[in-house]
């Protein structure tokens, strides 16, 4: 492989290596917002269980600015929606995770092989300065 064609290669590979880190990483952080999402359904869900039937109670509304006084069993139902929207929510994360986690294995495995292929282009590599 000639030295233009193995740059151009390890650029091109390079470039997908940091494409799939940063949806990797946006995957991620999605997962643990909605892990902490799921928690606090089900931490409200728990407390309000304790309460009587015919309590009334207040939701929060625009980040608890604002309370809205309704019956405890329209909130429960609310709650219980938003725990299942995010379990819903965290499969279909997993599985993007997994699917990048392969696609990332899958670049490692390409750059290696190319860095196999031409050990000249791991010396130039390894002698550059990052600006």
């Amino acid at each position: 492989m000639s030295d233009e064609a193995a740059r151009t290669a390890f650029m091109e590979i390079q470039g997908r290596m940091i494409e799939t880190t940063g949806k990797l990483k946006q995957v991620q952080s999605q997962i643990r917002a909605k892990e902490g999402e799921k928690k606090r359904a089900y931490l409200t869900l728990e407390e309000l269980q304790g309460l009587p039937e015919d309590t009334n109670t207040y939701k929060s509304i625009e980040k608890q600015l604002l309370f809205v006084l309704e019956p405890k069993s329209l909130l429960a139902s609310e709650q219980d929606e938003k725990l299942k929207d995010s379990e819903n929510a965290l499969t279909a994360l997993q599985t993007s995770k997994e699917y990048l986690e392969k696609q990332l294995g899958e670049v490692e495995n390409s750059l290696r092989e190319l860095l196999q292929q031409d050990p000249g282009l791991a010396r130039q590599i390894m002698s550059m300065s990052v600006m």
